[in-house]
């Protein structure tokens, strides 16, 4: 018995198949004592490989992403935003989006919480088995911009294709010179209709030609990426951070008032 054993994980490692390998002994004499039948034992050893596969490509598509890990929405405080984004946040979370190469505008002031939902975006849609990239887009820019030097452009576009969306963080502080606007037209151009973009940036569209330079070569880019979009508008949504500052300066405050009062004979 033993020796089947080892022959059969043997066998069963060679077919690269590691969980199966690893789990049939123990599953075996599960089904024997439940008087399971082998159908049953069967589909529970399959069941294991597949589970263990599914995470070991999660966990490949999470670690290629680049995205921040801490970004989630379990951390994300939606209730600082207002209904109607909620609403649309709800519908892009089933990730259905990038199926139709619909791109994503998250706008609004720094601070307000623009690259945490496009990150937890991310992630969701990693868990439905979507590979996303995120990057800032100073990063990208020069990434693309040395891929044109070399004269493989082409491929690494072709490479960036493999995302079902890139996330480009930050794109409004980037002050391109032609060459990085250049580059990021033709990114833009090239998902045009056939992949997502999602962008985050603290300029609202009529302020881009900061980013693109000329007058047409905006108009153009503006077109591919909002003729099919959902554009999440946080310019309304106060900055987390100075929120933050605000509420610690307060139990400061309170808390000084506190020590003071103590401090005071009655």
């Amino acid at each position: 018995m033993a020796e089947r054993h080892a022959e059969l994980r043997r066998m069963l490692q060679v077919l690269k198949l590691p969980a199966m390998a690893r789990t049939f002994a123990e599953l075996a004499l599960k089904a024997a004592k439940a008087n399971l039948t082998h159908e049953t034992f069967l589909f529970d050893l399959v069941q294991a490989e597949c589970s263990e596969r599914d995470a070991r490509r999660l966990a490949r598509l999470l670690h290629a992403s680049g995205l921040p890990l801490e970004k989630t929405f379990r951390t994300l405080q939606l209730e600082r935003f207002p209904p109607v984004i909620r609403q649309q946040v709800e519908h892009l979370r089933s990730g259905a989006f990038v199926g139709d190469a619909i791109n994503v505008v998250a706008v609004g002031k720094p601070g307000a919480g623009k690259s945490h939902l496009l990150a937890a975006l991310g992630h969701e849609l990693i868990l439905q088995g979507h590979a996303v990239l995120w990057t800032s887009t100073a990063r990208l820019m020069q990434r693309l911009l040395g891929a044109k030097r070399d004269l493989r452009l082409p491929q690494e576009l072709a490479r960036l294709d493999r995302y079902a969306c890139v996330i480009l963080d930050d794109i409004g502080y980037v002050q391109h010179d032609r060459d990085e606007m250049e580059v990021l037209f033709t990114l833009l151009a090239e998902r045009y209709e056939r992949r997502s973009v999602a962008l985050s940036t603290n300029l609202v569209f009529s302020e881009w030609e900061r980013i693109f330079k000329d007058p047409l070569t905006t108009l153009a880019a503006i077109d591919r990426v909002v003729h099919h979009a959902v554009i999440l508008d946080l310019m309304q949504v106060d900055s987390y951070r100075a929120q933050a500052a605000a509420a610690r300066h307060q139990r400061g405050a309170a808390d000084a008032a506190v020590v003071l009062e103590k401090a005071v004979p009655a």
